[in-house]
């Protein structure tokens, strides 16, 4: 359990996914029964938000916020090398929130 999470804290967060075709950081790849899909893990560089009542808030690069249980075996704390590997993109999501997140009304461009 992660009980010193506070806010602006690096996080990986190990997703379970399904797909009939993997990306190139899937890991643990196993075929479906049937060999139609793949279940497979990929590894997530999340920021936290917040954190409240077992809970913590966490940020994706595209500006995504996921509740997620803070004794949640898929979720641990970046790791120091991690820091140094991945920095950029733990470093783009908190450019994401800095910047503020849009709202689907905005457009891409602003006028004026």
């Amino acid at each position: 359990m992660l009980n010193n999470l506070k806010s602006g804290d690096w996080v990986i967060y190990r997703k379970q996914k399904v797909s009939s075709s993997p990306g190139p950081r899937a890991q643990s790849t196993v075929p479906a029964a049937k060999g139609e899909s793949y279940n497979y893990i990929v590894e997530k560089f999340w920021v936290v938000c917040a954190v409240a009542d077992g809970m913590a808030e966490l940020i994706t690069r595209r500006g995504k916020r996921h509740q997620v249980a803070l004794d949640d075996h898929r979720l641990r704390r970046a790791r120091w090398w991690e820091r140094l590997i991945h920095g950029s993109r733990f470093r783009a999501v908190q450019e994401q929130t800095s910047h503020g997140t849009r709202t689907e009304n905005e457009g891409v461009l602003s006028q004026g």
